[in-house]
């Protein structure tokens, strides 16, 4: 059972607890957090270690050192609102703490919160899977750390992470990821990789729905969709962009009867997607040919909403792992010890999710500005009457 808000700071100095009000919300939702350290000799509370590092790496911070620094710049007069008593926690506290968490619970805790500050879309929710490794990060035994994670379509929020042993046990970690989430009302994108029957049939228990790719790992299955009647099918939808010196034409066919054809589990479409991409400088040509097989029904989703949800899962390259690579620089850092790559990861996630969650479309303009001004990093993890109540005392 966690301990209450305040008792982690009463038991450090004998000092009488802070106040509820004064600490920042995120404060009291990182407290339920398990704390892994042994009780002799702490000085800070885990949960103002969290925060701290929480609100650092919404400031830009790419580091655990980045970290360390930006707590100990942070204006003795913000130091109440994170729990700290005397001086913020050192570069080995944090080290030793962001090692030391169990990033699945830190996950959850903060998946939970988030949770909390976003609304629901209207319709069909959409969530496109996908993983990702730390390039920089390795593990005792030299192997890649790799994270697989789910983001939603429209608001480009992280919902859930997990760590897998390799890229390998990707498939393994579909259904430790998705279990965090209620699926109901949910339709799962995935790339070829996951198009794999027990999932669907997870997704059906579950309450979901799936839009899975078709390729070679599937021979059987592929071969059965490129032999459908396509040349019977007219285009349900095409669709043209331009951009990065190329134009693109993406045209979807889509066919409802395929059973007994397809040996595939409460398949009730397979769509059929040309891209045709014309390179402007030298006006090559490209044509690529993908099947999709997904549960929805013609009513859940035509044509065109079958466009809109494979594009969509490609976002979760430029929305997420880009800006972790770019703006966070995710696959420079080399974070060895323990959970801490993990960890820094869901950090990350959690920054540009709330970051998207506040209305900030420019992630890197956006943790330009909170290192700029800390109080705006604290006035954001914190509950909508208290960031009032401390822009007034700051206005008088």
């Amino acid at each position: 059972m966690p301990a209450c808000t305040s008792s982690f700071i009463t038991s450090l100095d004998g000092h009488a607890p802070l106040g509820e009000e004064e600490l920042v919300e995120l404060w009291q939702v990182l407290s339920t957090v398990p704390d892994p350290r042994d009780r002799r000799g702490v000085r800070h509370a885990f949960a103002t270690i969290l925060t701290l590092a929480t609100a650092a790496v919404l400031a830009g911070c790419c580091s655990v050192a980045a970290i360390a620094a930006w707590a100990g710049d942070l204006p003795s007069w913000h130091h109440h609102r994170v729990g700290v008593r005397r001086r913020p926690p050192r570069l080995s506290t944090f080290a030793r703490a962001l090692a030391g968490v169990d990033p699945d619970v830190l996950d959850a805790v903060l998946g939970a919160w988030l949770a909390t500050r976003t609304s629901a879309p209207a319709g069909l929710r959409a969530l496109a899977l996908d993983g990702k490794s730390a390039r920089g990060a390795r593990r005792p035994d030299g192997s890649r750390v790799h994270l697989v994670g789910v983001l939603e379509h429209g608001s480009g929020i992280v919902v859930a992470q997990v760590e897998v042993a390799s890229k390998g046990s990707e498939i393994g970690a579909f259904a430790a990821v998705l279990d965090r989430i209620d699926l109901h009302g949910c339709v799962v994108t995935a790339d070829a990789l996951h198009t794999q029957s027990a999932h669907a049939h997870y997704l059906h228990r579950h309450g979901g729905h799936y839009v899975l790719t078709v390729k070679g790992n599937q021979p059987t299955l592929r071969a059965r969709c490129a032999a459908l009647p396509w040349s019977q099918v007219p285009p349900g939808h095409v669709e043209h962009t331009a951009g990065h010196g190329r134009r693109e034409q993406r045209t979807v066919q889509v066919i409802t009867a395929v059973h007994p054809r397809l040996p595939f589990p409460h398949a009730r479409q397979v769509a059929r997607v040309v891209r045709q991409r014309r390179h402007g400088p030298t006006g090559r040509t490209r044509l690529q040919i993908e099947f999709v097989i997904t549960d929805l029904t013609p009513e859940q989703a035509d044509p065109a909403q079958l466009a809109a949800l494979v594009r969509g899962h490609w976002g979760i390259e430029n929305r997420l792992h880009w800006i972790r690579d770019v703006t966070f620089g995710e696959d420079h850092s080399a974070v060895r010890t323990g959970h801490a790559a993990a960890t820094m990861a869901t950090l990350r996630n959690t920054a540009i999710s709330l970051l998207r969650a506040t209305g900030h479309p420019n992630i890197a303009a956006a943790t330009a500005a909170m290192a700029r001004r800390p109080e705006r990093v604290l006035n954001l993890i914190d509950r909508p009457h208290q960031r009032q109540h401390h822009e007034k005392v700051n206005l008088e």
